[in-house]
């Protein structure tokens, strides 16, 4: 693996298409209801191993004890942004598009015109 990160759109993008690929044949009709439902079931279940990485580095669990690291954290912060941007992209091709228009919006209303 090269040390240069790749595009984050790009890996984005190659993750999607990678589980569209994938996905698991039931039977049914893939009308992309379903993908998009599971899609954003996993990013609830990303965040609660957020949660769960952040009990075990503040050692808050008696029964496990200090069970993770801030660097489980970290890569679990990372798996959530990646699991929304999955997310994202499966609703819209324009994924790019529609995160920038809105971090835009987000940035003007909290920073203003600083």
């Amino acid at each position: 693996m090269s040390d240069q990160a790749p595009d984050i759109w790009s890996g984005i993008d190659e993750l999607w298409a990678w589980l569209d690929a994938n996905r698991p044949s039931d039977g049914e009709q893939p009308d992309g209801q379903r993908e998009l439902l599971l899609r954003m079931l996993k990013l609830s279940e990303e965040v609660g191993e957020v949660a769960e990485a952040v009990i075990g580095a503040m050692n808050h669990n008696p029964r496990k004890g200090n069970s993770h690291t801030w660097d489980d954290v970290q890569s679990e912060l990372c798996d959530v942004a990646i699991t929304a941007l999955v997310a994202l992209r499966t609703l819209t091709p324009e994924a790019r598009e529609v995160f920038s228009r809105h971090l835009g919006r987000v940035r003007e209303r909290s920073l203003g015109s600083r």
